[in-house]
């Protein structure tokens, strides 16, 4: 397949206004089933959204794209923090046999005690984060003015970061196929290095002489 073939078929995988519902169901739903390819759907789109003119209005553009993802992470976090928070008993119980949802509870809590959400933010980009992050929330029964105000920056930081790399791709390398990829390789090396970060232990304080 050569270059213009694959502009054509990336073209019109992304071609309508029924994009912007199918990116924000997945993302909406992937705080439940992180298997969904949400990260890739929106840099497919924002690539295309790179070649966009009035030539093309079928092409995505980019800042309904950006204002649909951001949307469906910030409102996708809230139906998994209040879904966790009326959970109950059998959600805590779940919660406890899991020592990645225990680990992230324990955590969250401690950083939101300090007035700091930078790991919510940072679990955005980490594979499964943001359901470990948006469940534990919910489930240790924090409350909304702590956990929201982070989810929604993060949920802007996310699309804002994943718009931006499919719509760079597209212009360094053309709205294809090969520059899809290459901004789904550097979306996932974000994540790598956000997983990294949260698991990387906390630093003691120095004691005081």
């Amino acid at each position: 397949m050569n270059l213009l073939d694959s502009l054509g078929s990336l073209r019109s995988l992304t071609a309508g206004p029924w994009i912007y519902p199918v990116v924000a169901a997945s993302i909406l739903l992937d705080v439940f089933l992180p298997v969904l390819p949400s990260g890739f759907l929106v840099i497919t789109a924002a690539t295309a959204a790179a070649t966009a003119t009035a030539a093309s209005p079928d092409v995505p553009s980019v800042l309904p794209l950006l204002l649909c993802a951001a949307s469906a992470s910030v409102l996708g976090d809230f139906l998994a923090y209040r879904l966790a928070r009326r959970g109950g008993a059998r959600l805590d119980r779940a919660i406890a046999r899991s020592r990645r949802l225990s680990l992230a509870q324990e955590r969250l809590g401690t950083a939101l005690a300090r007035g700091g959400g930078l790991l919510v933010v940072l679990a955005r980009f980490a594979p499964a984060g943001r359901s470990v992050v948006s469940l534990g929330a919910g489930a240790a029964k924090r409350r909304s003015k702590d956990f929201l105000p982070w989810s929604a920056l993060a949920g802007v930081t996310w699309a804002s970061y994943s718009v931006g790399l499919g719509w760079l791709g597209g212009q360094w390398l053309g709205a294809t196929w090969f520059s899809a990829g290459v901004s789904t390789l550097a979306l996932f090396l974000a994540g790598g290095l956000a997983a990294y970060l949260i698991r990387r232990p906390a630093v003691a304080p120095a004691p005081v002489s």
